[in-house]
């Protein structure tokens, strides 16, 4: 059997280390081989959000890389469907599995089908609601399109049933997300939090003030929270005014919202502030070691929620809706609007101690995944 994984941005890597860890266990121990290959359409194109993840997952760097960049929505899916369609008609895979919800998903898993290749959604099923999110749309193109679901959670089930969808179509294996938290966690609680900082400190802020277990940490970097100045200005001025001085922040910043931060003269005011540890992109080991000791975590990311889930962890989510809805209560907690922010942080930022199973699966996905896959070829 040959297998094509097409990944485009920093969650996929995550996603796609442990199946390839699956796959190199099961060629060990059987005669049957399973041939896999990585394309990386190279949706970002940032060092650091990118190449370094490879080497800190203990995976190879992709076979093929396709060096598509930034850009629209529209080239970015062009690009890549053109470039992927010259890679399937080479090698000819039995299955293209893709990842998560990124333009290369949904770029995958059409050019795919119209070579009547079989596509895997590996993360299938999640629902926003929001149709003003570019990643809803790929998540309901790639679904639609794909021959075999793999849902991360019960919910997202039901989603894909009452969307039509077969059950017999229908796979619930657990978030790989979690497989990818249990191997490397160790390796991410040696790292030095104030190591970390430091060395990756945009303004040089004294790290000294920083006591494990009493920061946050913020990510911030979709359209409707950078784009608009209005928006943004609001945020930027609850975090200096009035988030910053119950706690430190470790600002991971995204370089989006960096430029948008410095297009709408916002950017001054944020590293100014000593309580705000604004840090370059992190690889992942190191943010992982950060969440692993933040007393609350401030972000617009989807991922991100599922860490806080497995770590027991309160999430302020800055969004009207979220796609992962298992944890809401529990872990996560919506922010609708800049205004009640503050009133939601405070009420948490003491209040974080949650004791409940998670349930975004049991760190096994990619084994079942790699049998699901052998099963029906």
């Amino acid at each position: 059997m040959k297998i094509i994984s097409v990944v485009g941005a920093r969650p996929n890597f995550m996603k796609v280390a442990p199946l390839i860890r699956a796959i190199n266990r099961h060629n060990e121990n059987n005669i049957d081989k399973t041939e896999h290959l990585l394309v990386h359409t190279g949706q970002h194109y940032d060092d650091c959000l990118s190449k370094k993840i490879f080497d800190e997952l203990e995976i190879p760097t992709a076979d093929i890389n396709l060096g598509v960049g930034s850009g629209t929505h529209a080239e970015q899916v062009g690009n890549s469907m053109i470039a992927l369609e010259k890679v399937f008609e080479k090698e000819k895979p039995d299955w293209v599995v893709v990842y998560g919800d990124v333009n290369a998903t949904m770029a995958a898993s059409i050019t795919a089908k119209k070579l009547l290749i079989k596509v895997c959604h590996v993360e299938a099923g999640l629902r926003s609601g929001d149709w003003t999110m570019p990643e809803e749309i790929n998540r309901i193109v790639t679904d639609r399109l794909s021959d075999l679901l793999l849902t991360p959670d019960k919910i997202s089930m039901k989603n894909l049933i009452n969307e039509g969808i077969s059950i017999n179509s229908i796979k619930f294996v657990g978030n790989i997300m979690i497989d990818t938290l249990e191997f490397n966690r160790d390796k991410a609680k040696k790292l030095n939090i104030q190591n970390i900082i430091s060395n990756s400190l945009i303004v040089n802020n004294p790290v000294n003030s920083l006591i494990e277990d009493n920061y946050a940490v913020m990510t911030l970097h979709r359209p409707s929270n950078v784009d608009n100045k209005h928006v943004l200005e609001d945020l930027v001025n609850l975090i200096i005014n009035d988030l910053s001085k119950e706690i430190p922040i470790i600002w991971a910043i995204h370089p989006r919202t960096q430029k948008q931060l410095q297009l709408f003269n916002l950017w001054e005011n944020i590293i100014s502030t000593n309580s705000i540890f604004v840090v370059k992109p992190l690889g992942y080991l190191e943010m992982l070691r950060l969440n692993m000791s933040a007393k609350i975590m401030l972000t617009d990311s989807g991922g991100l929620q599922e860490e806080c889930s497995f770590f027991n962890k309160k999430c302020l989510v800055c969004r009207k809706v979220t796609e992962r809805p298992e944890a809401l209560g529990q872990s996560t907690f919506m922010v609708e609007s800049p205004e009640k922010l503050n009133e939601i942080f405070i009420r948490h930022i003491d209040d974080y101690e949650i004791n409940y199973e998670c349930p975004f699966g049991d760190g096994h996905s990619a084994e079942k995944i790699t049998k699901i896959l052998k099963k029906i070829m």
